[in-house]
């Protein structure tokens, strides 16, 4: 129980302290220490603004908020003060603020992110006209060399104009405007999900993996037995999903290659998909450049496939055979590989991995036992490392980009 003067000052704390510093980097640091002014237009999609300033708080950002006129009646300020915990900026003033964030000045912001971005918008920061407060600040983030990204929100037909197209290229081949979706739906080019708008973000501003090619090959393969029973096991692919994740946000040229996962696809990062490993293997010539294969892929398949349903009434056995080894059938084309691999015991973890490197069939291992696994959680040893990582299997995809931007030149 918290009583006398600590309590007075666990009170004072919490009056002073805006409820948007709980949130600040509680889902990790890719934003920490970076300024973000997020512009709002007079789109519908203004609603969502909230959310999304609450997700770049999460990821450590600090935010403030510019709105236009028309922006204004669709979100009122008061919700995106209390989203971002700072005052929102609706009207220039003698604070001149489009040049106190965005100038050539101390402590300027490192992006401008005009989400959701009007065909109005669009057009006229591509022609240098400035007459709302968030067209105004595009204008001062072009001259003083920050970066803008733009989140296009509209009705298909105003999307569709070749004028509001042209706008759009013309940002992005002369001012290197970054333009995140729309998504084409229901008659509408619909502002990207927030997901995608925050990793767009992080990769803008955390790219110390630009250039390199990785491919990331997660999920479990099947094997079909009959035409409806199948072969598989309990991997659900997530350790790969936040590989691909922790690469696009640091920048990597990133291609998602999945089985059966449990997760969502990213469809924002390049993907294929595969169900058994023989189309794995079909697939396996277009492989190239920094590969990392968590995925669970299948040691054994049946020796004979039923062309129809085995009836549950009669006895069957099933012959199993060795499948080929996917990770031996790629090494000699690519530039990087790392394997996973698991097992019983810790022990027998380490000692598989280690003996894959002796025999260089990867260039690093990630082991883990088969105890160890959780949900999204995890402990693994990584080859060269010599100790066992615990923690989210973010925080272990991290280290494993770590590795990778060392190690490859």
């Amino acid at each position: 129980m918290i009583k006398g003067k600590e309590y007075n000052n666990q009170l004072k704390y919490n009056l002073t302290m805006h409820p948007s510093e709980e949130l600040r980097g509680s889902k990790g640091s890719d934003l920490s220490g970076k300024k973000i002014i997020l512009g709002v237009t007079g789109s519908i999609a203004a609603v969502e603004c909230v959310k999304l300033v609450r997700e770049l708080i999460r990821e450590g950002a600090e935010v403030h908020c510019v709105v236009s006129d028309w922006g204004s009646r669709i979100i009122h300020p008061n919700s995106l003060e209390f989203a971002s915990g700072n005052k929102v900026i609706t009207e220039l003033t003698g604070q001149v603020e489009h040049v106190s964030h965005c100038g050539n000045v101390p402590d300027k912001a490192d992006l401008f992110l005009i989400a959701p971005a009007t065909a109005n918008t669009i057009s006229k920061v591509a022609k240098g006209i400035d007459d709302t407060p968030v067209t105004t600040f595009a204008t001062t983030c072009v001259g003083s060399d920050i970066p803008i990204m733009m989140v296009p929100a509209m009705h298909q037909t105003m999307y569709d104009h070749p004028i509001v197209m042209e706008n759009l290229e013309e940002l992005q081949e002369k001012l290197n405007v970054t333009v995140v979706g729309p998504e084409i739906e229901e008659g509408a080019a619909k502002v990207a999900e927030k997901e995608q708008i925050v990793d767009s973000v992080i990769r803008e501003l955390n790219n110390d993996l630009e250039g390199k090619k990785i491919t990331v090959i997660t999920g479990r393969t099947i094997e079909p037995i009959d035409s409806m029973r199948v072969l598989t096991n309990k991997a659900s692919g997530k350790s790969g999903l936040e590989l691909a994740k922790r690469a696009y946000r640091r920048g990597a040229d990133v291609e998602l290659w999945y089985g059966d996962v449990k997760g969502e696809i990213p469809d924002w990062i390049p993907n294929r998909s595969f169900e058994t490993l023989d189309d794995l293997l079909e697939m396996s010539s277009d492989v190239e450049g920094i590969v990392v294969v968590p995925a669970a892929l299948s040691d054994f398949s049946p020796e004979k496939v039923k062309d129809e349903k085995i009836p549950s009434s009669d006895p069957f056995k099933l012959q199993l055979e060795p499948t080929p080894k996917f990770i031996d059938k790629i090494r000699k084309n690519v530039v990087f590989l790392v394997a996973y691999k698991a097992e019983d015991t810790r022990g027998k973890a380490v000692e598989k991995a280690e003996q894959m490197i002796k025999e260089g069939r990867a260039d690093i291992v990630v082991a883990n036992s088969l105890k160890d696994v959780e949900l999204d959680e995890n402990r693994v040893y990584i080859t060269g490392e010599n100790e066992w990582i615990e923690g989210s299997k973010r925080k272990i995809a991290e280290r494993v980009m770590d590795l990778l931007k060392e190690e490859v030149r």
